[in-house]
């Protein structure tokens, strides 16, 4: 279930519109998308729904809370990504789990929960054990999907995180915003190759590379331009790599470094990432030492 805001043509007004999902992800639990997405947009304002002050539903009294996420999210260009979130769910005592009518899951969002830029959520619903006779603690997913089109460049950073309940057979629902935070971050790649192959001792390995972050608009991936890019090395038999020098990747991502060969061992870049791009280690290049 993703969900983006859009500028109104006519109006100027901010509407949600839900994206179908594609039919290689289509099957299983599609009602639960539509409505949970519904739900998402009515809370919204005015939507590409209708206006929640026209709604005759009425809030289902469930509440949420000690919401866990993972602190980031590494989102490559075209393929599937999901993440899970636990919970505690706090209902009514006619809030019966097993019953086909009620649903729950976890969502993301960007920006305010009440006018948000972009909202994700899960293909299922959340799976629940009750704790109590009103208490239950939950586990769902985020769905990810950068192929569908919804996310852009700029929505890599903090995302807000939230959970959701609903009545099918009402449309009654309770959403809460605000229960923790994550980095949803474009995945970046880096590769290395050093030599020469082998190498006399005291001459110099030069290592050239190139760092590579996912655009979610096109799916492809780009050279990261201008980022520092530590080269480290592992002596054979060892398991700690130490860093050698720092240097920055060019207007293509590429990246070259020179150190003078000691000892047999693993040439590799690195890269510490950024609030928006993911950090990422090249698999690491064997040189052999004469």
């Amino acid at each position: 279930m993703r969900i983006r805001a859009t500028v109104a043509a006519v109006s100027g007004a901010l509407a949600l519109t839900a994206f179908a999902a594609p039919a290689s992800h289509a099957a299983d639990s599609v009602s639960y998308r539509t409505e949970a997405a519904k739900i998402l947009a009515a809370h919204s304002g005015k939507t590409a729904f209708g206006t929640a002050a026209g709604s005759t539903t009425a809030d289902l009294g469930v509440t949420f809370s000690n919401l866990k996420i993972a602190k980031k999210v590494k989102v490559g260009a075209a393929n599937h990504v999901s993440t899970t979130v636990t919970y505690t769910m706090t209902h009514g005592a006619n809030y019966d789990l097993s019953s086909a009518d009620f649903d729950n899951g976890p969502f993301i969002y960007r920006g305010s929960l009440a006018t948000p830029e972009v909202m994700l959520g899960g293909d299922a619903p959340a799976t629940c054990t009750a704790v109590t006779a009103t208490t239950a603690t939950c586990s769902g997913k985020i769905d990810i999907y950068p192929s569908d089109g919804i996310l852009l460049n700029s929505d890599a950073g903090t995302w807000s995180a939230g959970a959701l309940a609903l009545q099918y057979s009402t449309g009654d629902s309770s959403k809460q915003g605000g229960l923790g935070t994550t980095l949803v971050q474009r995945a970046a790649t880096l590769t290395v190759n050093a030599g020469p192959e082998p190498v006399y001792k005291g001459r110099t390995v030069t290592s050239t590379g190139k760092l590579s972050r996912a655009n979610w608009e096109d799916n492809k991936y780009h050279g990261f331009a201008n980022q520092p890019v530590k080269l480290q090395f592992r002596k054979a038999g060892t398991t700690t790599y130490t860093t050698l020098k720092t240097v920055y990747s060019d207007s293509y991502g590429n990246v070259k470094a020179t150190a003078t060969a000691q000892y047999d061992g693993y040439w590799r870049f690195s890269f510490a990432g950024t609030t928006t791009t993911s950090a990422v280690s090249a698999t690491a290049d064997y040189v052999d030492v004469k």
